[in-house]
């Protein structure tokens, strides 16, 4: 599925023909990159039946607290970051561990690198350097200078991936420097839709040129997590994974208790203090909202 748009889901069959799809009301809501069984009901015109199984969803919570899918079945979470505006690190942290908890491979791109000066890019570098350490992806692209879009391009090959990200990181920019007839795909989209430009402020999934599919998300403000049980959460850290089972108590939240190893960890310097900062900030975040 390409698109959701309220009552309209826009369906794309084998053969490439895209169709303005309606879903029965006892199914649950279609989100981009959703596969379905459907059945056309008139030209250009369907009726979806079935929504198969997710092998992965990407969800967030609304203002209810209620779990909002946003994409499934995707592989990749490229987090797209910025000098300006600021990025916070609380935000990309949440993001990453989305990406861990659903088991999807999480990737950093920094992006306008060309307002970098050598003495500015060296300082991100050395900021950012706690992630190359644990083992994520990072590149530093430009859509001004084309600097590190074929590694992008590389990075997308063969993927369903979804670029994520605040406003203002230069996300569509980069969308367009990917898919040179993003301008042509939209309006055809638009064109079935029948809701003229609306089609760019929905979550859509697009074929890359040379190979895999790239699911376009809106800027956000900011990005929380769906409710996870603290036990949970700890797994979207992948550097807590050789420190935990070994605290003192099975049930240990990695916060205050004594005898974890988790916080033994940050002590020694085997994990970061900034994530571990943000990792409690976000359990106590969750903790929080379970009392409301």
């Amino acid at each position: 599925m390409l698109a959701h748009y309220g009552q309209v889901s826009l369906v794309e069959d084998q053969q490439g023909e895209v169709y303005r799809c309606a879903t029965r009301k006892n199914l649950p809501r279609t989100v981009c990159g959703d596969q379905v069984l459907w059945q056309p009901s008139n030209p250009r015109e369907g009726v979806i039946n079935q929504v198969l199984d997710r092998e992965t969803t990407l969800a967030r919570p609304d203002h209810n607290n209620r779990v909002r899918p946003v994409a499934a079945n995707l592989d990749q979470i490229v987090v797209v970051i910025a000098t300006r505006p600021s990025f916070e690190y609380g935000m990309l942290d949440r993001y990453l561990a989305a990406a861990e908890l659903i088991n999807v491979t999480p990737v950093i791109v920094v992006n306008k690198s060309d307002t970098l000066d050598d003495e500015s890019r060296h300082k991100l570098r050395q900021r950012l350097s706690i992630y190359r350490d644990i083992g994520y992806t990072q590149l530093f692209t430009s859509t001004r200078t084309t600097d590190g879009l074929k590694e992008l391009h590389r990075q997308l090959k063969s993927h369903t991936s979804i670029l994520v990200g605040q406003s203002g990181v230069g996300k569509s920019s980069l969308v367009q420097a990917l898919l040179p007839d993003l301008d042509i795909r939209t309006s055809a989209l638009s064109q079935v839709t029948g809701l003229g430009r609306h089609t760019t402020t929905v979550t859509t999934l697009y074929h890359l040129p040379d190979g895999g599919d790239l699911i376009d998300s809106p800027g956000v403000r900011d990005f929380t997590l769906c409710e996870v049980p603290a036990e949970e959460l700890a797994k979207g850290f992948r550097e807590f994974e050789p420190f935990l089972g070994m605290c003192r108590f099975h049930n240990c939240l990695h916060i205050s208790e004594p005898g974890c190893a988790v916080q033994d960890a940050v002590r020694s310097g085997a994990i970061s203090e900034q994530r571990f900062k943000n990792y409690d900030q976000l359990v106590k975040t969750m903790s929080n909202r379970q009392k409301w």
